[in-house]
């Protein structure tokens, strides 16, 4: 039995693992979200990182929203901009309440991702998408603080690597208070589901 219980956490846990050529998890329902319910978790409750501009940003300032945190990078070829997109795609759904959503991408990637790239990439998925970007120390440190996994994948040459993260949103309601962890491969439809319940105050 023990060996059982064992297994099935570690499954558990390297569900939660993905690199940008993922298949699709499926999604869990936990205490009314379709997201894993992460409400109390002791982990992703700071974000502190400076912005493209070099201003530091934290999760303080963005109260009265409902936040979306997403780790990535520039080059990804399919998770971050099917993620980024499906963001889009339910804030439009939204209406007026789409722009008391507030989504947040964190490169896993400075080095290649400078200021100007990251600022039009995020562009691309809406004019007040903001993206931060700290020094490779600042950054693993904040993605041990959210239990993100990233690392370079070797590409043919020096530059061209690809970085295997882990392909999932936090969710943080209108405190400020970490919520919901949203796997890739759940759909807009799940998404905006939970992003509805946190507008709504649950």
């Amino acid at each position: 039995m023990r060996r059982l219980i064992l297994s099935a956490a570690l499954v558990l846990a390297g569900a939660s693992l993905w690199g940008c050529d993922a298949s699709k998890p499926e999604a869990a329902v936990a205490g009314g979200f379709k997201g894993v319910d992460i409400t109390g978790a002791e982990y992703a409750r700071e974000l502190s990182l400076p912005d493209v501009a070099g201003k530091p940003r934290t999760l303080a300032e963005f109260k009265g929203k409902v936040v979306v945190v997403f780790f990535g990078y520039t080059q990804c070829p399919d998770v971050c901009p099917t993620t980024l997109t499906e963001l889009a795609e339910v804030r439009k759904q939204l209406g007026a309440d789409g722009a008391k959503v507030q989504p947040i991408f964190v490169s896993v990637d400075p080095e290649r991702d400078t200021a100007e790239l990251l600022q039009a990439y995020v562009g691309n998925f809406g004019a007040d998408n903001i993206a931060l970007r700290g020094s490779p120390e600042q950054t693993a440190a904040m993605a041990k603080a959210f239990k993100v996994f990233y690392a370079k994948v070797p590409g043919k040459t020096e530059t061209s690597y690809t970085v295997d993260h882990t392909a999932a949103s936090y969710l943080y309601d209108l405190q400020g208070r970490v919520r919901v962890y949203s796997r890739y491969g759940s759909g807009p439809e799940a998404l905006a589901h939970d992003i509805k319940r946190l507008l709504a105050g649950a």
